[in-house]
Order: C-alpha cells, then sequence, then structure tokens
C-alpha cells in the first residue's frame, strides 16, 4: 500500500468521489424518505381502523349486558 503524507487520508482505503447529494438529501429529505412516510402512514391508518373496531365491539358488548 501507498502511505500518503496525510494521516487522515491515506492512499487505496477506499474512497473515490463521493455522489452530489441536493439539499433535500444532505438534510435527510431524499426520496426515500417520502416512501417511508408513506409507509407509516398506512400503518397508523390501520391501526387506527383496529382501534375503532374495538371500541364498537367493546360497546356494542356492553349495551348487550346492560340490556339483560
Amino acid at each position: 500500500m501507498t502511505d500518503s503524507k496525510n494521516i487522515n487520508n491515506p492512499v487505496g482505503q477506499g474512497g473515490g468521489q463521493r455522489k452530489k447529494l441536493s439539499r433535500a438529501e444532505r438534510q435527510n429529505n431524499g426520496p426515500h424518505r417520502n416512501l417511508d412516510r408513506q409507509g407509516a402512514a398506512d400503518k397508523k391508518a390501520e391501526l387506527v381502523r383496529k382501534m375503532r373496531e374495538k371500541t364498537r365491539i367493546a360497546e356494542g358488548a356492553g349495551d348487550d349486558t346492560a340490556q339483560s
């Protein structure tokens, strides 16, 4: 391995040119984030639906016991 003069930048240790990042990507708001947010919104909607369904069932069961 060839040694470089800068100890923090040894030649042959990976490196190369870095991809130019857009401003949004530098702030961690790249296109992947939109997909993550959509997935999270879908999960939340499903969870809310299940919770509402459970409360409807619980309210229905409570009403039945009160009438008996």
